[in-house]
């Protein structure tokens, strides 16, 4: 069995490759193991919207964090790969939030910052990261999360990419190995994150609007995640499934076993 400071240098090494590293996120075992035997895969990630949807609680910290840690204890006994753990802002207190992440096998972490004052948002990061470092994980990966771009209302967007620019390279002094600007971005802002932050320390979310991977590759971006998309997709299959057999269908008979 690999160690967890093993996996957790495997994990940053994905980060830091010129390869760009696409997570496919995931939300209990089944879709763990379902993701971990996809070629291709190298590591996890769970989704806090997804964990939290399958046990019937809204996003935004509503799930006990007991009930969260639970599952993300599942996700890792599911597979041998890395995994990372979306913890939201942390519950409160993001370093033990981190340091129990940790002791149920986790090797990285996206920590919002919630907007706080860059100064304390930073102060979060260099927490986390000394807690991490504590419990015996100084290669943890932390993706600190920045929501200006998701807040950005009706700002400028300069002033917006601006903020974030300020914030991503506040976490990266602090100790984050790669920052998260999850959002609508366009390949230019993206150039601009990278050019500010350095190449393979930006993450990104899948939307739409996002450069397809092999372009965010050329980018210098490290990583892209697609948060509670891959569950949608999912349940969109089921209730197309449901729609079709309700009708007098039939099941399909390319499914893929649950074992």
């Amino acid at each position: 069995m690999t160690t967890t400071p093993v996996l957790a240098r495997i994990l940053l090494d994905l980060h830091r490759a010129p390869e760009l590293l696409t997570l496919v996120n995931v939300w209990d075992a089944v879709s763990a193991r379902v993701v971990a035997d996809t070629p291709g895969t190298t590591a996890l990630a769970t989704a806090s919207h997804s964990v939290a949807a399958t046990l019937g609680y809204p996003d935004g910290e509503q799930i006990p964090l007991d009930l969260m840690l639970d599952m993300v204890r599942r996700v890792v006994a599911a597979t041998d790969l890395p995994v990372t753990a979306d913890l939201e802002g942390g519950y409160g207190n993001a370093a033990e939030t981190v340091r129990r992440a940790i002791d149920v096998g986790v090797v990285g972490a996206n920590v919002e910052d919630q907007m706080k004052p860059v100064a304390a948002a930073a102060a979060q990061v260099e927490a986390v990261m000394r807690a991490a470092g504590d419990a015996g994980l100084p290669d943890f990966v932390l993706n600190a999360r920045t929501d200006v771009v998701l807040r950005a209302g009706d700002r400028p967007a300069a002033a917006v990419l601006a903020d974030a620019v300020e914030r991503g390279r506040a976490y990266l002094d602090a100790g984050a190995p790669v920052v998260f600007v999850p959002g609508p971005l366009t390949e230019e802002q993206i150039g601009t994150l990278v050019e500010a932050l350095g190449p393979q320390r930006l993450s990104v979310i899948g939307f739409p609007t996002v450069p397809p991977p092999a372009r965010l590759q050329a980018l210098g971006v490290a990583r892209i995640s697609y948060g509670p998309v891959p569950q949608r997709a999912a349940l969109t299959a089921l209730q197309r499934f449901a729609a079709d057999v309700l009708a007098g269908g039939t099941p399909p008979t390319d499914l893929r076993s649950l074992n």
